[in-house]
């Protein structure tokens, strides 16, 4: 837990020092990482909120994703996961902004596989977009977990970076 608090008091410190802003949008992390941003000191100066969109249909509402594409991928692909992070930051008009969808436990539909897709977008652009593979007796608690700590190390090395030539 001690690992985790260092993770988010960097993420805090950088945002707050850039004056950046941050959304998420999360599916598969089930809300955990949107806890995770209100756990930051001074989360109220750059976190501006998240939405968790678990359905196809709401992912299709509120990310402006195409229904056709979602239904072939079972919403579940690096190009939905993508929309779903460069739409989160037009609707929240944040800098940054963080997307998740996936499967904490093993389905048919993930040929029982355990996974997610995460993507992070700095201004519009994704900056990291890629797939996290879990064996598939993962617990789903431990699998949300393990996406969450995952993909706040991935923000954490972004944030520390200058992406200020990426223009709007």
């Amino acid at each position: 837990m001690e690992l985790l608090k260092a993770v988010l008091d960097k993420i805090s410190y950088n945002l707050r020092e850039r004056n950046e802003t941050i959304s998420v949008a999360e599916s598969v992390t089930s809300g955990f990482l949107q806890l995770a941003f209100s756990q930051m000191p001074g989360a109220e100066k750059f976190f501006k909120g998240g939405i968790t969109a678990y359905t196809l249909e709401q992912k299709v509402k509120h990310f402006n994703i195409d229904y056709d594409k979602a239904r072939a991928a079972n919403c579940v692909s690096r190009e939905i996961c993508e929309a779903m992070s460069q739409n989160v930051a037009l609707i929240f008009d944040t800098d940054w902004s963080i997307a998740t969808t996936g499967y904490a436990t093993p389905v048919p539909e993930s040929d029982n596989e355990i996974f997610a897709y995460y993507s992070i977008a700095y201004r519009g652009t994704i900056i990291r977009s890629d797939k996290i593979e879990l064996h598939h007796l993962t617990k789903p608690m431990d699998a949300q977990h393990y996406f969450m700590d995952y993909i706040l190390g991935c923000l954490r090395c972004e944030v520390k970076r200058n992406h200020s030539t990426i223009s709007i």
